[in-house]
C-alpha cells in the first residue's frame, strides 16, 4: 500500500461560502467552509458555525440565513470576513446586499450564487452548531448560467484546503455524474 497516515483531521477541499444574517439590526457575513447539501426534497443545506460566533446568535435569533458562494475576485473580502468578528467589526457595507422572499436573510449581489434559507433544525455539537435550512430561494448570476444551470467554472467558486489553509479555484469538467459509471464493465 502506498498510503501514509497523516496527522490532520480535515484533508479534503471544501467550498468557501459566506453566511449572511442580521445581528442586532446589522447585516453580517461570516466565511464558512463547513457546508453541505443535506436533503433533496425539500432542498436543504447545512452549515457549521462555532457557538461563540456572532453569526450563530444571528441565525438562532432570526431563524434565517443565506449561503453565498464567492468567486476569486472576492477572495480577499471573503477571507477578511473569516478573520474578523461581527461582534467587533461592522461588515454591513463590504458588499452590495439584496434580499429575497424571506426579507431577513441578507445575500451578496457580487457572489455568483446565493441561497436564501429558513432555519429548520439546529444540531448542537461540542463547539459548533450545525444549522440546517430549507432553501427558499436560489439566485444565480445570468453570466454563470448555461441552459438554466449554473456553470461552476464560469462561477469561479473558491475552495479551501485544511490544514494547509489555502484557497483554490476549480478546474475543468471531467464527466457527467450518474452517467460515466455506466461505461464501467466489470
Amino acid at each position: 500500500m502506498n498510503k501514509s497516515k497523516i496527522d490532520n483531521d480535515i484533508s479534503f477541499p471544501m467550498p468557501v461560502t459566506l453566511a449572511g444574517t442580521v445581528i442586532q439590526g446589522k447585516v453580517n457575513f461570516m466565511t464558512v467552509a463547513w457546508v453541505s447539501r443535506v436533503n433533496y426534497q425539500p432542498p436543504k443545506v447545512g452549515i457549521a458555525v462555532n457557538k461563540t460566533h456572532a453569526t450563530a446568535q444571528g441565525i438562532l435569533t432570526n431563524k434565517t440565513f443565506s449561503v453565498c458562494l464567492p468567486n476569486r475576485d472576492l477572495m480577499i473580502k471573503t477571507d477578511y470576513c473569516g478573520i474578523t468578528s461581527g461582534k467587533a467589526v461592522d461588515k454591513s457595507s463590504l458588499f452590495t446586499v439584496f434580499y429575497g422572499d424571506l426579507k431577513s436573510a441578507p445575500m451578496i449581489e457580487e457572489c455568483p450564487l446565493c441561497l436564501e434559507c429558513q432555519l429548520t433544525e439546529t444540531v448542537e455539537g461540542e463547539s459548533n452548531y450545525f444549522f440546517i435550512g430549507v432553501i427558499k430561494g436560489v439566485y444565480a448570476d445570468d453570466s454563470c448560467l448555461q441552459e438554466g444551470n449554473i456553470d461552476p467554472v464560469k462561477a469561479d467558486y473558491l475552495l479551501l484546503t485544511m490544514p494547509d489553509m489555502h484557497y483554490w479555484g476549480l478546474g475543468e469538467k471531467l464527466g457527467e455524474a450518474w452517467k460515466v459509471g455506466k461505461k464501467y464493465q466489470p
